[in-house]
């Protein structure tokens, strides 16, 4: 039964409202399986823990039902759980780690947004990240400077970029496909990249943009985001004004 922070999620729709209604909030993921022994005991650790912390959002997705978002995440096994901070990627604890998460939740939860006026320093704010297992620069022998420079380079290809699963054609997952759909209803030239054929691009592009998951919309070489912001600034009129 969802209560005000514990909520059942029902689709991707669903998923993505609730991910952008408020950008500072931390949002735990639980993605699970009802034929898994193991997700029954951390449902339980989830919902203890919503009662502990009621600042943090917990999103139960069942990863079978809603196998768009558990791909757009990467889950391969249940349970697994994501923690993010609005879009950025705080921690990711896969099987049944009660304390692991226990230890993650009460970290991220409690730790007040950074301010950058408070600082003393010069030097530039920067978003936490976690670099997500199995990140390879190895795959074209590359150096992290290497491949960043070719993530900037994929990503400066023409004005419009995204990086997609699949192509536009023959789209690999339900994010892809709507935001292909959505771009060439509305008329925008974009090229594409299929994260799919290259790991290294694929998991290059989550620390470089500080973005977890896919679909990833670049404009004059910068992310403006993925499906729920290109959905809103498609709606309002602003991703016209900033291609006209």
């Amino acid at each position: 039964m969802s209560t005000s922070n514990f909520i059942e999620i029902t689709s991707p729709t669903h998923f993505q409202e609730l991910l952008s209604n408020d950008l500072s909030r931390v949002s735990v993921i639980n993605f699970w399986a009802p034929w898994a022994e193991p997700c029954k005991q951390m449902n339980e650790v989830a919902k203890e823990l919503s009662k502990k912390y009621p600042a943090a959002l917990f999103l139960q997705v069942e990863a079978e039902e809603q196998a768009d978002i558990a791909e757009s995440f990467e889950i391969e096994a249940v349970p697994s759980f994501v923690i993010l901070r609005g879009h950025t990627l705080l921690d990711r604890i896969s099987g049944a780690d009660a304390p692991a998460l226990t230890q993650s939740v009460a970290k991220h939860a409690t730790t007040p947004l950074y301010n950058p006026l408070s600082r003393t320093d010069n030097a530039p704010a920067k978003a936490p990240t976690v670099v997500p297992s199995g990140l390879r620069y190895d795959e074209k022998n590359e150096e992290p400077e290497e491949l960043n420079q070719r993530l900037r380079n994929l990503m400066n290809q023409s004005q419009v970029v995204l990086f997609m699963k699949g192509t536009p054609d023959t789209p690999r997952c339900g994010f892809s496909r709507k935001i292909s759909g959505m771009l060439k209803d509305n008329n925008v030239k974009y090229t594409h990249f299929d994260i799919l054929s290259d790991e290294s691009v694929r998991q290059g592009l989550k620390v470089l943009n500080n973005w977890p998951t896919f679909p990833q919309l670049i404009v004059n070489g910068e992310l403006v985001g993925g499906l729920d912001i290109v959905q809103e600034m498609i709606e309002n009129g602003e991703l016209a004004e900033i291609l006209a």
